[in-house]
């Protein structure tokens, strides 16, 4: 299989962002979601301006998997105030790990995963967390094989409707050191 480089994306790279983003979350959402909601969410939750900003924002970074010439998933951190919930300054969200459909099975989510973990240690972070929606057995499976344990629920809205997600952490240095 030809290697995955994984790429740093900038607000140069913001329409690639955007396709691949409404590409990943389509494919992953739409069966089990309507499709009002789905567009809503869609134009909103991946336009320009919102992309911009969330580029912009020091506390954020996004990263491309890229295969060949393609981009095929891509990664979304935060830390601090970027964070959606806890903005603890020991933790880092893995806000979004999606790929396209054709490469599930490729582990190109594991090195998606792997480089979140890079940068949490290489930031010395205690621990990693995320909110999974309850209804995606794959990903909830994915994020325990790697450590993760649950440990709260909160509300993620798609478009009108409200959707809960499982708030899933690791730890990554000792409680107590």
């Amino acid at each position: 299989m030809e290697p995955i480089e994984i790429k740093a994306v900038t607000i140069k790279d913001i329409e690639q962002l955007q396709d691949i983003g409404r590409r990943t979350f389509q494919e992953t959402f739409s069966s089990n979601n309507s499709a009002e909601s789905m567009a809503k969410y869609l134009k909103e939750g991946f336009s320009e301006e919102k992309l911009s900003t969330e580029l912009r924002h020091e506390g954020s970074q996004f990263f491309f998997a890229i295969k060949g010439e393609d981009v095929i998933g891509y990664l979304k951190l935060n830390t601090g105030g970027a964070q959606t919930e806890l903005q603890d300054s020991n933790g880092l969200e893995i806000e979004r790990i999606y790929v396209l459909q054709q490469y599930h099975g490729a582990k190109i989510g594991q090195v998606l995963y792997e480089k979140a973990i890079q940068v949490a240690h290489d930031m010395k972070l205690a621990y990693v967390w995320l909110g999974v929606w309850e209804e995606n057995p794959r990903a909830i499976n994915f994020y325990k094989k790697n450590g993760f344990v649950a440990f709260d629920k909160h509300v993620f809205k798609l478009g009108d409707e409200e959707q809960t997600d499982i708030m899933m952490k690791k730890a990554l240095l000792p409680e107590n050191p």
